[in-house]
């Protein structure tokens, strides 16, 4: 799926970099260099998109120069299309306003972007429950894809946000890392983790970048158990572990794990009198986990849609069950966080970054 999402990407940009090409030859200092000589100010224009793409490239990463010149395909198209609707309205001039609109709106937009993903809000959730469990104040944080966004001096920071707030416990729903990160960093990441002082300790559950896809990096899923487990956080792979003898904290095996449990089936001889968390990454299995023992699922992994116009394709097509927030569905909550950062990507628009609080209180 993924190779098939990066090859339409890769497409796209191809596409919008010869339309592009023409556009931006419309300017009127290229048209002033290129004279009478048209194809001039394509291979000008041409030549420009390129140095602009490279340097994209080198800032950020080869997949951000694409989405960075997607955005400006967009908005020079928009503003391309409104030009000819409202064009007759509009009194002649020789300067290509849609091109400088189309510029300024783009460098808006992907400025917002950047500050939405990588500035870290709180999200707080309240939830009754009917079960005898007192209050239970939850921090959870999901998709810290570390490197991306911050390294894990940045990321320790967060935590001391996070500390101060008095949590309970920390729920980590995956994705910690991804083919980008580097042991070292990781490392320091989980000794920071270590350096908490949470009652209830904090818990993992693998997401699907973890593993890591590709092959090259330096330390594998095995290596990220036994760095956590050194540094006290308890990895949960389709396992449940009573807490303060009042709830249960589970964590799933990722979607893409051949050896997931049902979700029935590694919850069975729990006792249901007391309150159930479950960690699992992906928000995809509600049917069957609204049918559990489970009373509070949260997952991470959509980023909350993560750019426009996904943030509002990702609901209709629905290739989750929850895309960002909150749903009670029987006798189940079903939460999901846009995620602390982002694989690989550091914009996010139509969402944002985020660590979420959940008060839970019982009876």
């Amino acid at each position: 799926m993924w190779m098939m999402v990066m090859s339409a990407f890769a497409l796209g940009f191809l596409v919008g970099i010869a339309y592009l090409t023409v556009a931006v030859a419309r300017f009127g200092l290229i048209k002033r260099m290129a004279g009478k000589r048209k194809f001039l100010g394509y291979v000008i224009s041409f030549l420009i998109l390129a140095a602009l793409t490279v340097l994209a490239g080198f800032v950020f990463s080869a997949i951000n120069a694409v989405i960075i010149g997607l955005h400006f395909v967009f908005f020079f198209l928009l503003f391309d299309v409104l030009g000819k609707i409202f064009g007759k309205r509009i009194p002649k001039t020789k300067v290509y306003w849609q091109g400088w609109l189309a510029v300024l709106t783009s460098v808006i937009y992907l400025v917002a972007g950047y500050f939405l993903c990588n500035h870290v809000w709180q999200k707080d959730y309240v939830l009754q429950t009917k079960k005898q469990v007192g209050v239970i104040r939850i921090a959870m944080i999901a998709d810290i894809h570390l490197g991306t966004t911050f390294d894990a001096e940045g990321f320790e920071k967060h935590l001391r946000t996070i500390q101060g707030l008095d949590p309970d416990l920390l729920l980590i729903a995956g994705d910690f890392v991804d083919d980008s990160t580097k042991r070292d960093d990781f490392e320091k990441a989980c000794e920071a983790l270590g350096r908490m002082n949470l009652r209830h300790g904090i818990w993992y559950a693998y997401g699907n970048h973890d593993p890591g896809y590709y092959g090259g990096r330096d330390f594998n899923k095995k290596d990220i158990r036994q760095i956590l487990e050194k540094n006290g956080v308890r990895v949960l792979e389709d396992e449940y572990v009573l807490v303060d003898d009042r709830y249960y904290v589970a964590g799933r095996r990722d979607c893409y794990d051949s050896q997931r449990k049902d979700i029935n089936e590694f919850l069975s001889g729990i006792d249901e009198s007391k309150y159930v968390i479950v960690i699992n990454h992906e928000p995809n299995d509600y049917e069957r986990e609204v049918t559990s023992a489970a009373d509070l699922v949260v997952s991470g992994h959509t980023h909350g849609g993560q750019l426009v116009p996904w943030t509002i394709l990702s609901r209709i097509v629905r290739v989750d069950d929850l895309v960002y927030g909150h749903v009670r569905r029987g006798n189940v909550d079903f939460i999901v966080t846009s995620g602390i950062s982002d694989w690989e990507i550091p914009f996010k628009t139509g969402t944002w970054s985020e660590y979420v609080i959940i008060t839970v209180e019982g009876n």
